[in-house]
Protein backbone atom coordinates (compact mmCIF):
# COMPACT_ATOMS: atom_id res chain seq x y z
CA UNK A 1 0.00 0.00 0.00
CA UNK A 2 1.78 2.89 -1.04
CA UNK A 3 1.88 6.34 0.91
CA UNK A 4 3.20 9.23 -0.94
CA UNK A 5 5.09 11.64 1.80
CA UNK A 6 5.56 15.65 0.72
CA UNK A 7 8.02 16.33 3.74
CA UNK A 8 10.73 19.15 2.66
CA UNK A 9 13.34 18.08 5.63
CA UNK A 10 15.04 15.28 4.72
CA UNK A 11 15.61 13.80 7.78
CA UNK A 12 12.19 13.81 9.02
CA UNK A 13 10.57 12.38 5.40
CA UNK A 14 13.72 9.43 5.85
CA UNK A 15 12.28 9.11 9.03
CA UNK A 16 8.63 8.91 8.35
CA UNK A 17 9.36 6.48 5.39
CA UNK A 18 11.80 4.59 7.47
CA UNK A 19 9.32 3.90 9.92
CA UNK A 20 5.94 3.39 7.33
CA UNK A 21 8.46 0.88 5.36
CA UNK A 22 8.76 -0.89 8.74
CA UNK A 23 5.22 -0.77 9.21
CA UNK A 24 4.53 -2.73 5.65
CA UNK A 25 3.56 0.77 3.69
CA UNK A 26 5.49 1.60 0.47
CA UNK A 27 6.78 5.02 1.09
CA UNK A 28 7.09 7.35 -1.68
CA UNK A 29 9.20 10.70 -0.58
CA UNK A 30 9.00 13.62 -2.82
CA UNK A 31 10.77 17.19 -1.05
CA UNK A 32 9.42 20.06 -2.84
CA UNK A 33 5.72 21.38 -3.20
CA UNK A 34 6.05 21.87 -6.96
CA UNK A 35 7.58 18.08 -7.71
CA UNK A 36 4.85 16.61 -5.64
CA UNK A 37 2.43 19.30 -8.49
CA UNK A 38 4.43 18.02 -10.95
CA UNK A 39 3.96 13.72 -10.32
CA UNK A 40 0.26 14.47 -9.30
CA UNK A 41 -0.38 15.94 -12.93
CA UNK A 42 2.00 13.51 -14.72
CA UNK A 43 1.93 9.84 -13.06
CA UNK A 44 -1.07 7.39 -12.56
CA UNK A 45 -1.56 8.31 -9.05
CA UNK A 46 -4.52 6.00 -8.77
CA UNK A 47 -2.55 3.05 -6.30
CA UNK A 48 -1.57 6.13 -3.85
CA UNK A 49 -3.75 5.62 -0.96
CA UNK A 50 -2.82 8.24 1.35
CA UNK A 51 -0.65 11.28 1.35
CA UNK A 52 1.03 12.70 4.52
CA UNK A 53 1.37 16.31 3.57
CA UNK A 54 4.48 19.17 5.48
CA UNK A 55 2.26 22.60 5.12
CA UNK A 56 5.79 24.81 4.76
CA UNK A 57 6.77 23.56 1.81
CA UNK A 58 9.23 25.27 -1.26
CA UNK A 59 7.91 25.35 -4.30
CA UNK A 60 4.41 25.34 -3.15
CA UNK A 61 3.12 24.86 0.48
CA UNK A 62 0.63 22.16 1.43
CA UNK A 63 -2.48 24.26 1.23
CA UNK A 64 -1.78 24.79 -1.96
CA UNK A 65 -1.29 21.21 -3.19
CA UNK A 66 -4.20 20.19 -1.86
CA UNK A 67 -6.34 21.35 -4.77
CA UNK A 68 -3.99 18.58 -6.86
CA UNK A 69 -4.24 15.69 -4.34
CA UNK A 70 -8.36 16.15 -4.53
CA UNK A 71 -8.10 15.95 -8.19
CA UNK A 72 -6.79 12.70 -7.57
CA UNK A 73 -8.92 11.83 -4.73
CA UNK A 74 -6.03 10.78 -2.59
CA UNK A 75 -6.75 10.87 1.36
CA UNK A 76 -4.62 13.67 2.93
CA UNK A 77 -3.36 13.89 6.76
CA UNK A 78 -1.03 17.29 7.23
CA UNK A 79 2.09 16.89 9.44
CA UNK A 80 3.15 20.41 10.65
CA UNK A 81 4.80 22.52 12.95
CA UNK A 82 1.74 25.11 12.88
CA UNK A 83 -0.24 24.62 15.74
CA UNK A 84 -2.60 27.63 15.56
CA UNK A 85 -6.16 26.82 15.23
CA UNK A 86 -6.63 28.97 12.31
CA UNK A 87 -4.11 26.46 10.44
CA UNK A 88 -5.69 23.82 11.35
CA UNK A 89 -9.07 24.86 10.47
CA UNK A 90 -8.09 25.81 7.04
CA UNK A 91 -6.46 22.73 6.58
CA UNK A 92 -9.69 20.69 7.58
CA UNK A 93 -12.01 22.83 5.44
CA UNK A 94 -10.23 22.56 2.57
CA UNK A 95 -10.30 18.57 2.93
CA UNK A 96 -7.58 16.98 4.67
CA UNK A 97 -9.14 13.79 6.42
CA UNK A 98 -6.71 14.62 9.67
CA UNK A 99 -4.18 17.81 11.06
CA UNK A 100 -0.96 16.54 13.10
CA UNK A 101 1.28 18.80 14.65
CA UNK A 102 4.75 18.03 15.23
CA UNK A 103 6.50 16.79 17.06
CA UNK A 104 4.63 13.60 17.13
CA UNK A 105 4.60 9.47 18.18
CA UNK A 106 5.17 7.53 15.34
CA UNK A 107 2.94 5.17 17.01
CA UNK A 108 -0.11 7.51 17.17
CA UNK A 109 0.32 8.46 13.24
CA UNK A 110 0.25 4.58 12.59
CA UNK A 111 -2.83 4.18 14.41
CA UNK A 112 -4.36 7.47 12.89
CA UNK A 113 -3.17 6.67 9.19
CA UNK A 114 -5.57 3.04 9.67
CA UNK A 115 -7.95 5.39 11.00
CA UNK A 116 -8.16 7.33 7.42
CA UNK A 117 -7.45 4.37 5.05
CA UNK A 118 -10.90 2.44 6.98
CA UNK A 119 -13.04 5.68 6.87
CA UNK A 120 -11.75 6.18 3.25
CA UNK A 121 -12.45 2.61 2.52
CA UNK A 122 -8.73 1.79 1.37
CA UNK A 123 -7.81 0.12 4.66
CA UNK A 124 -6.61 -3.38 4.42
CA UNK A 125 -8.72 -6.39 4.20
CA UNK A 126 -6.20 -9.35 4.31
CA UNK A 127 -2.77 -9.22 6.36
CA UNK A 128 -0.17 -11.80 5.76
CA UNK A 129 2.33 -12.79 8.39
CA UNK A 130 4.20 -15.88 7.54
CA UNK A 131 1.77 -18.59 6.63
CA UNK A 132 -0.72 -16.93 8.68
CA UNK A 133 -3.70 -14.78 6.91
CA UNK A 134 -5.89 -12.44 8.74
CA UNK A 135 -8.97 -11.58 6.89
CA UNK A 136 -9.77 -8.01 8.43
CA UNK A 137 -13.09 -8.20 6.75
CA UNK A 138 -14.43 -11.44 7.75
CA UNK A 139 -12.69 -11.21 11.30
CA UNK A 140 -11.14 -14.47 10.50
CA UNK A 141 -7.35 -15.77 10.99
CA UNK A 142 -5.91 -19.01 8.83
CA UNK A 143 -2.70 -20.70 8.91
CA UNK A 144 -1.25 -22.83 5.72
CA UNK A 145 -5.31 -22.29 4.52
CA UNK A 146 -7.01 -24.08 8.02
CA UNK A 147 -9.15 -21.86 10.34
CA UNK A 148 -7.95 -20.68 13.73
CA UNK A 149 -9.84 -20.38 16.29
CA UNK A 150 -9.37 -17.27 17.96
CA UNK A 151 -11.27 -15.46 21.35
CA UNK A 152 -12.10 -11.87 20.70
CA UNK A 153 -9.80 -10.60 22.42
CA UNK A 154 -7.33 -12.60 21.14
CA UNK A 155 -8.09 -11.33 17.77
CA UNK A 156 -8.25 -7.89 18.43
CA UNK A 157 -4.51 -7.97 19.87
CA UNK A 158 -3.74 -10.01 17.12
CA UNK A 159 -4.95 -6.96 14.58
CA UNK A 160 -3.73 -4.48 16.86
CA UNK A 161 0.22 -5.92 16.88
CA UNK A 162 -0.22 -7.12 12.96
CA UNK A 163 -1.33 -3.68 11.78
CA UNK A 164 2.01 -1.39 13.26
CA UNK A 165 4.39 -4.68 12.53
CA UNK A 166 7.60 -3.54 14.28
CA UNK A 167 6.50 -1.35 16.93
CA UNK A 168 7.30 -1.95 19.90
CA UNK A 169 3.91 -1.60 22.46
CA UNK A 170 3.96 -1.98 26.52
CA UNK A 171 1.81 -3.12 28.18
CA UNK A 172 -0.81 -0.66 29.68
CA UNK A 173 -1.04 0.90 25.90
CA UNK A 174 -2.17 -2.86 24.62
CA UNK A 175 -5.13 -2.33 27.71
CA UNK A 176 -5.91 1.00 26.97
CA UNK A 177 -6.68 0.47 23.05
CA UNK A 178 -7.90 -3.17 24.04
CA UNK A 179 -9.44 -3.25 27.22
CA UNK A 180 -10.38 0.60 28.14
CA UNK A 181 -8.72 2.78 30.35
CA UNK A 182 -11.38 1.73 33.11
CA UNK A 183 -9.85 -1.73 33.14
CA UNK A 184 -8.87 -2.81 36.38
CA UNK A 185 -7.42 -6.07 36.32
CA UNK A 186 -3.44 -6.65 35.89
CA UNK A 187 -1.37 -6.39 33.11
CA UNK A 188 -0.97 -10.12 33.12
CA UNK A 189 -3.88 -10.57 31.24
CA UNK A 190 -2.01 -9.44 28.18
CA UNK A 191 0.78 -11.58 29.10
CA UNK A 192 -2.09 -14.55 29.10
CA UNK A 193 -3.15 -13.83 25.80
CA UNK A 194 0.10 -12.82 24.01
CA UNK A 195 0.76 -16.58 25.46
CA UNK A 196 -2.22 -17.91 23.27
CA UNK A 197 -1.43 -16.08 20.58
CA UNK A 198 1.98 -17.71 20.27
CA UNK A 199 0.69 -21.19 20.94
CA UNK A 200 -2.19 -21.18 18.56
CA UNK A 201 -0.25 -19.69 15.48
CA UNK A 202 3.40 -21.14 16.14
CA UNK A 203 4.20 -17.11 16.74
CA UNK A 204 7.39 -17.72 19.30
CA UNK A 205 9.76 -16.23 17.34
CA UNK A 206 7.38 -13.54 15.77
CA UNK A 207 6.13 -12.04 18.65
CA UNK A 208 8.99 -11.15 20.84
CA UNK A 209 9.17 -9.94 23.93
CA UNK A 210 10.64 -6.61 24.55
CA UNK A 211 12.09 -6.49 28.20
CA UNK A 212 11.01 -3.58 30.13
CA UNK A 213 8.53 -2.54 27.43
CA UNK A 214 6.18 -5.26 26.34
CA UNK A 215 5.88 -7.16 22.85
CA UNK A 216 6.26 -6.71 19.37
CA UNK A 217 5.39 -8.39 16.35
CA UNK A 218 8.01 -9.22 13.82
Amino acid sequence: MKILVIEDDASISELLCMNLNVAGYDAIPVLDGLQAAEMLEKEDCGDIALALVDVMLPGKDGFALMEDLRKTQIPVIYLTAKDDVISKVHGLKAGAEDYIVKPFEVLELLVRIEKVLQRTGRGREKIQIRDVVIDLKEHSVTKNGERISLKPMEYELLVTLAKSRNVAFSREELLNRLWGTDYVGETRTVDVHIGQLRKKLDFYEVIRTISKTGYRLE
